[in-house]
């Protein structure tokens, strides 16, 4: 008598447990019709376990997909095996708001689930488990620091004066915008420029004023090709990447940047006072170019020989007939 008592008891307490345990649990048929439904469900549904009990889960929830689940579940029908499902893959099973405070900033709970076996008195398995965890504060902590991960390299990779890619930053749009262009025997220049006297400009009207200049570079090259496809390679030295541009195409995109550089000395002129001018090399891609490298080799060529023959104007360079 006492003994059944107990049984009855432990029974009761394990009702208790589940129904207030801090996961979801639910039992579902062969049918994925609902048998078990516990507080923790019912709490982030606003559905009850007397609402939920004897429907089917399809139909409850229209949002999980059918074949999608069948698929995940029918092995633990069949060969009595454990699967479970993971936010990284699938951010939820059931959508659930997120109802904690600290991780408010996202719309909905994260879950990661396991299905489980029951098993009869018989041995068969007519009954899973699912198993629902929030995983919520996880997820979002993993976003931060991807985030923050993402941020630092911008920062490591961007010039912080002009807003452009510094070269770290600039060399894998290069070598991108090369393997793209390169395969599918699409035109593409590459110019790289320098500033012509900017030494004596800094010297004569000081490095604030030297750095107000170059951010007008960063604005001008913003605006003619993007920041995607334009750096501050180091000191006065800037580079971009003109896709769809031919050699003859390019030259002119150079031209008329080399004269908004000189509009940059609108007020000065004085003469004996440094003015602002710029050196551009042009490189078109050649078919028998071998790397982004020789690439970028081929517009510093052309650039060096720009400033070799006066500065403050545009070389092309030639390539050699293949």
């Amino acid at each position: 008598m006492s003994e059944t008592h107990i049984e009855i008891g432990d029974i009761h307490w394990l009702m208790d447990i589940l129904q207030n345990i801090d996961v979801g649990l639910v039992v579902l048929d062969r049918d994925y019709n609902i048998h078990v439904w516990n507080g923790f469900m019912e709490s982030h549904s606003a559905i009850s376990p007397q609402k939920a009990k004897g429907q089917n889960l399809f139909k409850l929830f229209e949002e999980i997909p059918e074949a999608w689940f069948r698929q995940k579940s029918e092995p633990v029908f069949q060969l009595k095996t454990r699967t479970f499902t993971i936010w990284e893959q699938r951010p939820y099973l059931f959508r659930f708001k997120n109802s904690r405070p600290i991780t408010g900033r996202t719309a909905f709970m994260f879950q990661n689930t396991s299905i489980i076996p029951l098993e009869s008195l018989d041995r068969q398995v007519n009954h899973i488990c699912v198993i629902i965890y929030d995983v919520t504060d996880i997820a979002v902590s993993r976003a931060d620091v991807k985030n923050a991960n993402k941020t630092l390299t911008e920062i490591q990779s961007k010039d912080p004066l002009t807003g452009l890619w510094n070269r770290a930053g600039w060399e894998p749009q290069l070598i991108q915008q090369f393997n793209e262009c390169q395969a599918a025997g699409n035109e593409c220049s590459l110019v790289t420029f320098d500033l012509d006297n900017f030494r004596a400009y800094n010297g004569h009207f000081g490095h604030q004023q030297g750095d107000q200049v170059l951010s007008n570079i960063g604005k001008l090259l913003e605006k003619a090709v993007g920041l995607r496809l334009s750096a501050r390679l180091g000191g006065e030295v800037f580079g971009l990447l003109l896709p769809g541009q031919n050699g003859e195409q390019a030259t002119a995109t150079a031209e008329k940047l080399r004269r908004a550089v000189l509009l940059l000395n609108s007020g000065n002129d004085t003469p004996n006072i440094p003015k602002i001018t710029a050196s551009f090399g042009v490189a078109s891609l050649a078919k028998d170019t071998h790397s982004a490298h020789e690439w970028l080799q081929s517009a510093d060529k052309a650039l060096y020989h720009a400033k070799e023959s006066g500065r403050n104007q545009t070389t092309l360079y030639q390539h050699r007939p293949s």
